[in-house]
């Protein structure tokens, strides 16, 4: 008797054989059970069908029009057409999960009727952020693309929201740099037209000692001197007279002229460089430029992604099978442990 209990403890491959043999017909009852039954329960009527679709996209390696085009120094410039690195993959990331993205998809979807949330609900934001989370993702591939991933039960709507997510990932984006780009833009304008309001005046004054006879110092000066030597050489009292008042002009309206004129040319170089940095930023400010490249743009699904009916089915009846063996065995055991005992006792 005990060489016989040893014999059924020791349960090995050849024991496993006979006892799925034993048990076969119970066991294919099982199988056949589990198999029918999650077949059944993953029909459209208990798991509703949701279909997929995905946008894959690269980012931009610049947002800045002026950067990448109107630079003038060496190496500032980039290049428009090159994708962007890790870097910009994560900011695409960190917009398309932030709220303006997701309110405007929400509104404009409705997809708060779409997933059948009572509006009158008292955790309705709640139920809805954690759908929204459930049905649309968004991560970065191993190729640093970024791929947008939205599943639903209406296929073309699947579609329609991935693609929008991608549409309004430039809007985003370009609103954001848009509001800074306005206010730097402002404010190299307002330093614009103030040095160039102070280059007119400058200008103005110059032509006014122009019209005093200030056209320029050095020179003038050096031949109204040369003249002066002349005149009185020559003792001419009338030419002498004529060349004091204009050397009089000239040293009192001298230094203000060399002093105009140095001004001058400094703020036109400082107006030159403005000039470009004001080009620059209102090119910012006004253009909107792509913020990533499209590699794939979503389309209207013709399978189902999910439930996955042939897996569902599998696992089922495997787990089922496996569970009918082990209660099995449990019952064996227990069966045999209680012949035992009542052999012992008797």
């Amino acid at each position: 008797m005990i060489n016989e209990t040893k014999r059924s403890e020791n349960f090995d491959s050849t024991n496993l054989v006979i006892f799925l043999y034993k048990w076969r017909k119970p066991l294919l009852i099982v199988l056949l059970a589990a198999m029918a039954g999650s077949w059944f329960f993953s029909l459209p009527w208990f798991i509703t069908p949701q279909y997929k679709s995905t946008v894959v996209l690269f980012p931009a390696s610049t947002s800045s029009v002026s950067k990448a085009l109107l630079s003038e120094q060496p190496g500032k410039g980039q290049d428009l057409v090159t994708f962007g690195e890790d870097e910009q993959a994560e900011q695409l990331l960190q917009i398309l999960n932030s709220n303006k993205i997701r309110d405007r998809i929400i509104r404009e979807f409705k997809l708060m009727q779409h997933y059948g949330i009572d509006s009158n609900s008292k955790y309705r934001n709640s139920i809805l952020a954690r759908k929204y989370e459930k049905n649309i993702s968004f991560r970065r591939t191993e190729f640093m693309a970024v791929k947008i991933s939205v599943m639903d039960k209406d296929p073309q709507m699947a579609a329609d929201v991935a693609n929008r997510i991608a549409q309004l990932l430039d809007t985003v984006k370009n609103d954001m740099q848009k509001e800074r780009a306005i206010r730097g833009f402002k404010i190299v304008e307002a330093e614009y037209i103030s040095l160039d309001r102070e280059v007119k005046q400058i200008t103005d004054s110059l032509v006014t000692l122009g019209k005093l006879g200030v056209n320029d110092v050095e020179y003038q000066s050096q031949v109204l001197n040369e003249q002066m030597s002349i005149a009185v050489m020559h003792n001419n009292r009338n030419a002498m007279k004529i060349l004091q008042k204009k050397l009089d002009v000239l040293g009192e309206y001298g230094g203000i002229y060399m002093e105009l004129k140095q001004a001058l040319e400094f703020k036109t170089n400082q107006l030159t460089l403005l000039q470009a940095k004001y080009k620059e930023a209102k090119v910012d400010a006004e253009a909107n430029l792509p913020q990533k490249f499209i590699v794939n743009d979503a389309f209207k699904a013709e399978r189902t992604s999910y439930p996955i009916r042939w897996l569902i089915i599998l696992v089922s009846s495997l787990s089922a099978l496996f569970l009918s063996i082990i209660v099995i065995i449990v019952l064996e055991k227990v069966s045999a442990y209680k012949s035992h005992k009542k052999f012992n006792v008797g």
